[in-house]
């Protein structure tokens, strides 16, 4: 029998894409060691593994760091294939209605979530620089992005949950009997409004099935989580050799060479960069190569939808 690896999950309790990837290792009932980060930058220990994304969740394989929780699923369904996140016939709608989800609705969900009231309930025993701080934060990874009103938003909500309303008539979950990735992209940000955001979970009042699938998914759990600190994930990826790569690992779409030094970010929110050496551009993601003082040599990974690759100029 082979073993599972040891999965270290880097998140903070009340990220949405943090939330999908805990449900979806309790889906799949993998264990995995829990290492809390900071909500705002700076967050030095989880970048000394990126080299500069900051965004959340990042899982960790010893010296392999993955990126964006669209390509931890896939790792996830990788290392456990039963219960799958991708069931046939409708993967591919599946894949599609969680980017949907990861993008449209996330942004009008925290746009709705992230107005007055919503705050107050969020920082309601933080002391008041902690919101303008946070606000700044957000403010600054959202550069060049369009801002929905909070009435604009509340609106785009409701239009969605009855739209998902009208998907679980006559199923239990949005495209079928059992949950797959769309499940777990959508309940996400819904679950920052119920659990996070409740003094507005009103809107769900008009979409009872919508509550009744959330609380299918949130019956799920998150497995067998073990406490782990940032230090111990740096020292585990300082003395750990990153997987060897495999297959094909090149599709050639920039004219960038493996070997190249390059940096990738993220298209629309969080654009922060992370620079290293090209080893691979695969059909499905892109690797970096990098070292860092404290975590020696690492592998980073990003999948290709969503992120931007480009060359560095030779220093």
């Amino acid at each position: 029998m082979t073993l599972s690896p040891t999965l270290i999950l880097h998140h903070y309790p009340s990220s949405p894409f943090a939330e999908k990837i805990r449900l979806a290792l309790g889906y799949k009932n993998l264990a995995w060691r829990s290492v809390v980060i900071p909500v705002m930058s700076p967050k030095p220990d989880m970048t000394a593994l990126t080299g500069g994304y900051r965004k959340t969740p990042v899982l960790q394989i010893g010296a392999d760091i993955y990126c964006d929780s669209s390509l931890i699923a896939d790792v996830l369904e990788h290392i456990e294939l039963w219960p799958t996140l991708y069931p046939e016939p409708s993967k591919g709608l599946a894949r599609l209605m969680a980017q949907w989800a990861d993008t449209v609705l996330f942004q009008s969900v925290m746009a709705y979530s992230l107005q007055p009231k919503g705050m107050a309930q969020l920082f309601a025993h933080a002391p008041p620089e902690a919101a303008q701080a946070f606000i700044a934060d957000r403010q600054a990874m959202s550069v060049g992005m369009a801002q929905l009103a909070p009435e604009d938003a509340a609106a785009a909500c409701r239009s969605c949950l009855r739209r998902l309303s009208d998907m679980l008539d006559d199923r239990p979950f949005l495209l079928g009997g059992v949950p797959c990735i769309a499940d777990f992209a959508v309940y996400a940000p819904l679950w920052f409004i119920r659990i996070r955001t409740s003094v507005l979970a009103d809107i769900f009042s008009t979409t009872p099935a919508v509550l009744d699938w959330m609380d299918r998914m949130a019956a799920i759990g998150h497995g067998a989580m073990e406490k782990f600190s940032a230090s111990e994930a740096i020292a585990v990826a300082a003395a750990s050799v990153p997987a060897v790569l495999h297959g094909d690992i090149f599709q050639d779409e920039h004219g960038i060479a493996l070997g190249s030094r390059v940096a990738i970010s993220a298209e629309s929110f969080g654009q922060e960069p992370t620079e290293g050496e090209l080893i691979a551009a695969t059909r499905m993601h892109y690797t970096l190569r990098r070292t860092d003082a404290r975590a020696g040599t690492v592998h980073v990974h990003f999948p290709r939808i969503g992120y931007c690759l480009r060359r560095l100029a030779a220093p």
